[in-house]
């Protein structure tokens, strides 16, 4: 192999390395930003069994009547599969949670 073919080598090897780490820099940036809209965005609904607990420790927060308020959460969770975004109200995103009475007509769901 001549100098040229060598340098030419050379210089397809650098290009081909700095494609690689920039493609990485990219991939890291879009993890991050997902990362970061994940924590701040509520996931209210298509929750998981294993997510409702969490969700509802969030909604029964600020209550003080906690241990009522997390069990029927997390029955409503379990049925609707939903837990309306904040501490209070919001319940019209989501119509199951919302919609849900007691033999009494008043609501089930905190």
């Amino acid at each position: 192999m001549g100098r040229s073919a060598n340098a030419l080598l050379l210089l397809f090897l650098l290009c081909f390395v700095a494609m690689v780490a920039t493609s990485e820099h990219l991939v890291d940036e879009e993890l991050e930003a997902s990362l970061a809209s994940a924590k701040h965005k509520h996931k209210h609904s298509g929750l998981s069994d294993a997510e409702c607990p969490g969700a509802c420790q969030f909604r029964c927060s600020k209550t003080q009547y906690k241990k009522p308020c997390l069990f029927f959460c997390q029955k409503c969770c379990y049925t609707c599969k939903c837990v309306p975004p904040g501490t209070y109200a919001n319940k019209e995103k989501c119509p199951c949670y919302n919609n849900w009475k007691t033999k009494r007509g008043g609501p089930k769901c905190p």
